[in-house]
Order: structure tokens, then C-alpha cells, then sequence
């Protein structure tokens, strides 16, 4: 790939001048009237546009390039790529599936020296540049398999890193880690051998158990969720952790960094308490659910559930900072139009479905509302059978 016209002084003025303008726009109106490539000159001013919030300091720097879009919706945000760099160093660390780039950017923060893989040339070319730019001479590129090079190499490594492709033939999404491309769970015995920690980056669709059967060495799991959103499943096997009992971590990174951690035998060993709605509906963060601390939550913060597969809690009172979002009943009500109606006459109301006789959108349906306002229909089911609850945020 000849980057040559990324670095003309004229193009990178050219984007940095237009950057809040409408990409379309600029295509017809600067066409046949500019010396450099136009189309890649506003491919790189959208790309900047697209990630301002994703990549602030990336999409900030006029030197970086940008790469198709579909790269950028897989590449990892700054701030999960932070969070995995936490606690990370050593002297020497590779990423099998280097792609844009910015995990093994951030990764490579505290180490010595990284190695950097990716089988397209072409994003790996960009990818050769930025690095260079955002760590002058701290990487090697390599062009082709990361497995392959890792398998043939004599080099030992402090920290594996990769992220399987999620995606199959057709652009499928696959949901078993054996089915990703690279296949780590055929090579992960090589990779052990060749490593002190290997750190996984999958799908969030993953199934947390499946893996595990898959990879019964891995020694901590973490869901990372951004905002109550759950953005990456990770998974993490050291040689100093061998004795260590599975972990399980559920981390918001949200305005307020919030955790809830558990060890899967802890959740195997509770009984849950059933009880009927009382003056609050607790819903745990997406990630905790994620995680499948279904039991766990409750017990921990003193919470009855409404039924065993419906996980909504319920309390008289709730304490604070909870990593949960909290309503506080109103009352319950008949899911009928006319009662809603009543209620909701402008016809707005935010509608949620846990473990319901129906889903979200089928219920708003019936009952001829749509999402908004600050109130809230909660439709699940309690051991006396399915029920709808107005309820406010607490």
C-alpha cells in the first residue's frame, strides 16, 4: 500500500480543515479540485468523525491513518484498551491479531519492546506507521499469522495477547471460541509454553461456560461493560496463578468505575431467596448478569429475587451505590390499554421485559405506547405469576 499522498502537507491540511464538515459534501464540492486523493483525504476526515469519542487521542493526531471502517467498529475503544493495559509489563509482549492497532499500542505501554502481527497487508502497513508514530522504534511488524510466527519463533514472551475474529464465511457471528479465527484453543498448549501470561480478548456473545470448557486453564474471566453496555469478554491464564481458584469480575466503566467479583463455586452454593415485590426492583448491571452471578448478587447485597430465572430483586430498602439501576414501585398495574391509557396519556412510557410473557416490543405494542418520559412498565414474573409494575428511578 503506497502511503505516500497520507503524508503530503496538503491533504493532512486538507483534513484538518474540514473536519467538522459533512464527508458527502466535501466529495462534491472540492471534486477535480484538488492535486491529492480527495477520496482518501475525506475517508480520513470521516473516519476522524466516526471516532472522536472512541479514540480521542488517536482521532486528535493528524499524523495517525485511518483504516476502512470495518476495522474501526472491531478495534477496541481507548478507554477498554486502557483498561486492559492496567497492571501489564514486562519486557517483551506480542499481539497475535494486531489489527488497527490500538490494543497492542496500549498494551505495549509498559513494556520494553512488542511485536506486532496482522495477516492483511494492508492494515498492517497503517497499522507499521501509527506505531512508529505513537512509539518510535518499540515494535516489530510482522505480516502474516501471528500463530505461525508465534509456533516457529524462539522467542519467550511475558504476555500473549489476541482477539479471535468474531466473524466466519457469510460474516456469521460465531459464539464458540474454537470456531474464531485464530483457533487458540488447538494452539494453546504451544502458546502456554511460549509465554508467562496469555491474555484473550473474545466475543461478549461468548458463552463464559463454553469457553471455559474449552480452556479449562483460564484463571480469571472479566466482563468489561462501558456505561451499563457490555463491550468485551476477557479471558486470563498466568504461570504464577496456576494454584488460583477461577475468578469471575463484572467492571463498569462508567462515570463511576464500578466491580463485583465472584468465584463460580461461591454461586454454585446459594439458595436463593424468592419473595414478592416489595417497594423496590433492583436490575444488576448487564455485566454482572453477563458474568452469571445470579445468586451471588443477591445474597450480597440482601436482595430477595422474584423468581429463579427471572433476575430482578426486590427489597424494602436498598442501600447505596449498588451496580444496578433501581425503581422504586409505584404500583402494579393490569396490562391493559385502557388502565395504561389513563395512567400514560400522552402515551410515553419506558417499557422493559425480564423473564416476561412477552418481549419489550410486543408489550408497547399491546398497549399502544412508546419508550420515553421518566416513568417505567417493568412486565416479569414472580412465583404468583406474570405481573406489570409502574415504577420511577430511584
Amino acid at each position: 500500500m503506497d502511503l505516500t499522498h497520507y503524508h503530503r502537507a496538503d491533504f493532512q491540511q486538507f483534513v484538518q480543515d474540514h473536519l467538522t464538515e459533512d464527508p458527502a459534501l466535501l466529495l462534491f464540492r472540492y471534486q477535480g479540485k484538488t492535486d491529492f486523493d480527495l477520496k482518501a483525504a475525506v475517508q480520513q476526515i470521516s473516519a476522524r468523525q466516526k471516532t472522536a469519542k472512541k479514540l480521542p487521542s488517536w482521532a486528535s493526531n493528524p499524523q495517525v491513518i485511518f483504516p476502512a471502517s470495518i476495522s474501526l467498529e472491531q478495534s477496541s475503544s481507548e478507554q477498554t484498551a486502557e483498561f486492559k493495559a492496567r497492571d501489564r509489563k514486562g519486557k517483551l509482549m506480542i499481539d497475535l491479531t494486531g489489527g488497527f492497532g490500538v490494543d497492542s499500542y496500549f498494551l505495549s505501554n509498559h513494556f520494553e519492546k512488542a511485536i506486532y502481527c496482522e495477516q492483511q497487508e494492508e492494515l498492517a502497513e497503517i497499522a507499521e506507521h501509527n506505531l512508529e508514530v505513537l512509539a518510535p522504534e518499540k515494535f516489530d511488524i510482522v505480516k502474516g499469522d501471528g500463530l505461525e510466527f508465534l509456533e516457529q519463533t524462539d522467542k519467550h514472551f511475558d504476555l500473549i495477547y489476541a482477539d479471535p475474529a468474531r466473524r466466519g464465511k457469510g460474516n456469521q457471528k460465531l459464539y464458540k471460541l474454537q470456531d474464531c479465527e485464530p483457533d487458540v484453543v488447538s494452539s494453546w498448549e504451544m502458546m502456554k509454553s511460549k509465554a508467562d501470561s496469555i491474555l484473550l480478548k473474545v466475543s461478549p456473545m461468548l458463552d463464559i461456560s463454553q469457553a471455559l470448557t474449552e480452556i479449562p486453564d483460564i484463571q480469571k474471566v472479566q466482563v468489561i461493560s462501558v456505561k451499563n453496555e457490555v463491550k468485551e469478554l476477557l479471558l486470563y491464564w498466568s504461570k504464577r496463578g496456576i494454584e488460583s481458584p477461577l475468578s469471575i469480575a463484572a467492571i463498569d466503566l462508567g462515570a463511576k468505575e464500578t466491580s463485583f467479583s465472584f468465584e463460580p463455586s461461591e454461586e454454585e452454593s446459594i439458595n436463593s431467596i424468592i419473595g414478592e415485590v416489595d417497594n423496590y426492583l433492583v436490575e444488576p448491571f448487564s455485566g454482572i448478569l453477563k458474568a452469571g452471578a445470579f445468586k451471588t448478587f443477591g445474597e450480597r447485597f440482601g436482595l430477595s429475587k422474584l423468581d429463579p430465572n427471572s433476575h430482578l430483586y426486590t427489597s424494602s430498602e436498598v442501600q447505596n451505590d449498588l451496580p444496578a439501576r433501581v425503581f422504586k414501585v409505584i404500583q402494579e398495574v393490569q396490562p391493559k390499554k385502557a388502565e395504561i391509557k389513563k395512567l400514560f396519556p400522552g402515551g410515553k412510557v419506558n417499557v422493559i421485559t425480564r423473564n416476561y410473557a412477552t418481549g419489550s416490543e410486543a408489550l408497547k405494542k399491546k398497549l399502544s405506547v412508546k419508550d420515553g418520559g421518566d416513568d417505567f412498565l417493568i412486565g416479569t414474573k414472580t412465583q404468583s405469576g406474570f405481573k406489570v409494575f409502574w415504577c420511577s428511578l430511584a
